[in-house]
């Protein structure tokens, strides 16, 4: 059993696959509201269908692939921020005033 833990990994504001889930998951129940509540063709229909199964299959994934990373506030600070820190230099000079 999974506990709450591992369900707030899914909070994972910085992380584009987070809102990426939010919009597949938002977009699927508007795609099975369009189906049911719009008088569609028939092809019309199963591509608005396929449309809803997709959106909804790969917002899962990505739910999936969010619970099994690792948020970037409990790994420590991320990889980016440490490569685009500025670099400590020293701010003694042997040239100038020596006297």
């Amino acid at each position: 059993m999974m506990n709450l833990s591992h369900l707030a990994r899914l909070y994972q504001p910085r992380n584009p696959l987070f809102w990426l889930m939010l919009v597949l998951n938002g977009l699927s129940p508007l795609l099975a509201w369009v189906v049911h509540n719009r008088p569609l063709n028939a092809a019309a229909t199963v591509m608005v269908t396929c449309f809803a199964i997709g959106n909804a299959v790969l917002g899962m994934w990505f739910a999936w692939r969010l619970l099994q990373s690792e948020p970037a506030a409990a790994a420590g600070a991320p990889a980016e921020d440490k490569a685009h820190a500025p670099s400590v230099k020293s701010t003694t000079s042997t040239h100038g005033n020596e006297g």
